[in-house]
């Protein structure tokens, strides 16, 4: 198999699945005029992260790493009239295109971005009372992963679904001894998670027009 054929399969399923709409096309349009790094989900990504926040019945979600908004914009749709996302950004002008695309998107009133460090608004949120949340999904620096999962934990209940993107990290994830602080971070959560008791987990790798990549997806047991 090639990039091109998995680019090809991906684009096959999107077009049947999970094809974009006017809001998720301006989403990532925006977002490349902005600069802003090409790294959001691919549709069928943002597809899955939709139907997981709908199986899970998600009224509260937590997202971290905003981006664009593009998979905020997936997550939220899930979302009942009376839901909530809060999506954490660390970039402000990222944040800024986040909000323009999801106001578009006609969200607002679901969605709010909080802007700084994501290890300074997750224990705000936790003095906050914002949790506990139902979905958390992390796509941010992988430097700090542990640290997402194991706040995660803190603004959790029994059955929340935790979902961590990237994890493969073009393979290098099975290098014992790693020079990557982002694969790094990315062992050191793997083994949080595998020595907590309060997760079950599992892990896959992917193939798609982003590459090569996986998932981590865990639930915090009852």
């Amino acid at each position: 198999m090639t990039t091109s054929q998995w680019t090809d399969v991906d684009a096959y399923f999107t077009e049947l699945l999970a094809p974009d709409d006017e809001a998720l096309s301006a989403a990532l349009a925006a977002s490349t005029a902005a600069g802003l790094p090409e790294i959001a989900v691919a549709p069928n990504q943002g597809k899955l992260l939709h139907l997981l926040a709908r199986v899970q019945g998600a009224r509260n979600i937590l997202e971290i790493g905003t981006l664009g908004g593009y998979s905020t914009i997936w997550l939220a749709r899930a979302l009942p009239a009376d839901g909530r996302l809060v999506t954490l950004e660390y970039d402000p002008a990222h944040a800024d295109v986040a909000r323009s695309n999801i106001a578009r998107a006609g969200l607002d009133k679901l969605v709010e971005v909080r802007t700084g460090a994501a290890l300074d608004s997750l224990p705000q949120l936790e003095a906050e009372g914002a949790g506990p949340f139902d979905l958390v999904f992390i796509d941010a620096d992988k430097v700090n992963n542990p640290h997402y999962v194991e706040w995660a934990l803190k603004l959790s209940r029994p059955g929340t679904v935790i979902v961590v993107d990237n994890v493969v990290r073009g393979g290098k994830v099975a290098t014992a001894h790693p020079d990557d602080p982002s694969v790094t971070g990315t062992r050191e959560m793997f083994d949080l998670v595998a020595r907590e008791p309060r997760l079950d987990a599992t892990a896959f790798q992917t193939v798609g027009s982003k590459g090569y990549d996986g998932l981590l997806l865990a639930r915090v047991v009852d």
